[in-house]
């Protein structure tokens, strides 16, 4: 007998619903995927390299963590995640120790810029390194399932051919579609296993030959830092046009200046107070401090991720007030002109009044 189908609303997934792991997929010896569906039935709106930031309830207190989709919007019925183990990870080693199928967690997004849709081109050239995979396996089903025969020249670096997250699944479309291309580099060869591909870290040379007409392609790029920076200042070198370079991290920015006007800018040793509406709680604090730490040492939790307006967890309301905000791309133009601001790069202005 089979099984009946799910009722599926007609309306998308809202962050304010938890999403339900489904099942849970090893890809490599250290990451695995896990798929979540809405409880409610809902469908999943977003952009293919989108993120999402969970709640994920570790020992000793809840973290949030902000990981890329792997799945694509073209298949909207559940979202995937993968993750990879990392050393000293929270986050990341509760979920690959501990969450099964059947269990609730919380989440915000999506959100983020580093997707395709935005920048869209007839020719790209994916550059991932590890995890950073994610986003570009998201893209890559994104243009395999649209119909339209796809011009992808899609390079990874992984320590051994076992590391390759996804490897299968892309080799799949590659032997399907003569527009998928992939160029594998690993450090070294699997024991006892004959390896065809490159070897060595990604140079010049090795991506010239990967990607002859890298030029003329839009260049994504998403993995360690290191490596984003290794694979920049090359295609700098190499006279590529570098506003058709894009890359996703989930650090902090370095060297980024603000284009605030200085004269709003907080004032060192300047007194503000911030009211939380909904807890009733007024605190006074400083100028320099953020919204989100105001909070924290009022016994308030507001969920936070990156903590340098790249996330979007932190988004609340603005009742009154003024604040001095520079984030990262974690919030709409829409939402700052409804009154949102993010509490963990919003400095208060005087007094500010919020909805906590």
């Amino acid at each position: 007998m089979m099984a009946k189908a799910k009722n599926w609303t007609s309306a998308p997934w809202h962050e304010s619903e938890d999403l339900e792991c489904v099942m849970v997929v090893p890809e490599t010896a250290d990451s695995a995927t896990f798929t979540f569906r809405a409880p409610s039935g809902a469908w999943f709106d977003y952009e293919p390299g989108q993120f999402v930031t969970l709640d994920l309830p570790v020992p000793g207190g809840n973290v949030q963590r902000s990981y890329t989709i792997s799945s694509s919007p073209s298949r909207p019925l559940s979202i995937s995640i993968t993750v990879k183990a990392q050393a000293e990870s929270i986050g990341t080693r509760w979920m690959l120790d501990r969450l099964k199928p059947g269990m609730r967690i919380k989440a915000w997004g999506p959100t983020g810029a580093f997707t395709s849709h935005r920048h869209p081109a007839s020719k790209y050239l994916f550059i991932s390194a590890g995890s950073g995979i994610t986003p570009m396996m998201s893209m890559t089903t994104w243009a395999w399932d649209s119909g339209v025969p796809p011009d992808i020249v899609f390079v990874h670096a992984a320590r051994t051919p076992a590391d390759i997250i996804f490897r299968e699944r892309l080799e799949l479309m590659a032997a399907r579609v003569p527009g998928v291309q992939l160029r594998f580099t690993v450090s070294r060869p699997d024991a006892f296993s004959a390896w065809p591909g490159y070897m060595g870290r990604l140079n010049q040379i090795m991506l010239g030959l990967m990607a002859p007409d890298y030029l003329d392609r839009e260049v994504f790029c998403c993995g360690p830092d290191a490596f984003m920076t290794s694979v920049r200042e090359m295609l700098a070198a190499l006279g590529y046009d570098m506003s058709r370079y894009h890359q996703e991290s989930f650090g902090a920015p370095v060297g980024e200046e603000s284009d605030v006007p200085a004269d709003i800018a907080p004032e060192e040793g300047a007194s503000a107070e911030v009211v939380f509406a909904d807890s009733g709680i007024s605190t006074p604090c400083a100028e320099t401090d953020t919204i989100l730490a105001v909070a924290k040492r009022s016994g308030l939790n507001i969920p936070s991720g990156c903590t340098f307006g790249l996330c979007g967890t932190c988004k609340i309301k603005k009742v009154s007030g003024e604040v001095h905000m520079v984030h990262n791309g974690g919030i709409s133009d829409e939402d700052i002109e409804e009154g949102y601001i993010l509490a963990c790069c919003s400095n208060p202005l005087g007094r500010v009044e919020v909805e906590v």
